[in-house]
């Protein structure tokens, strides 16, 4: 089966990113969801940058097991994958790369410290899971067949 038509066609970080600036203008807009000035204390930069910094290892360990398998670390195109990775981190998350952006913008809502900015965390994880998520596990399907399937079977899409 071919693939949507939405498929694979806005790279992971540029969501990221829009979700960033969702989350900024948010937090803007809508002054009365303030919980503590942005960035204010000593407990909210060391949150803020544990969380940024737990994403973005956990991320560079995804695209280190990519590496270390020889397959493409490209999300716009999973169908060029040589080898199916389900050791290291991905043992615990089929997408660590995506969770690391999750935990970097996590990070960034606490940074924010408005409630309001912590809608874009669903909303984040529910465009990801459409427009690339889904699409690339059919595609992961069609290439690795039973493999893919007790594979996903066996480890969470996130956590």
């Amino acid at each position: 089966m071919p693939s949507p038509w939405y498929a694979h066609k806005i790279p992971p970080p540029v969501i990221d990113a829009a979700c960033a600036a969702l989350m900024w203008q948010l937090a803007r807009s809508v002054p009365a969801g303030q919980l503590w000035p942005p960035g204010g204390g000593a407990w909210v930069w060391a949150a803020a940058l544990a969380l940024a910094a737990a994403g973005g290892a956990l991320a560079l360990a995804g695209v280190w097991a990519f590496a270390r398998s020889r397959t493409t670390v490209n999300p716009l195109a999973p169908q060029r994958a040589r080898a199916l990775v389900t050791g290291g981190v991905y043992r615990y998350t089929r997408n660590p790369m995506y969770l690391g952006m999750l935990l970097a913008l996590a990070g960034w809502a606490v940074w924010l410290g408005n409630a309001a900015a912590l809608l874009a965390l669903p909303l984040f994880v529910a465009v990801l899971n459409t427009l690339q998520i889904r699409p690339e596990e059919a595609a992961l399907r069609a290439r690795f067949g039973a493999d893919y399937a007790r594979y996903a079977q066996r480890v969470r899409r996130w956590v």
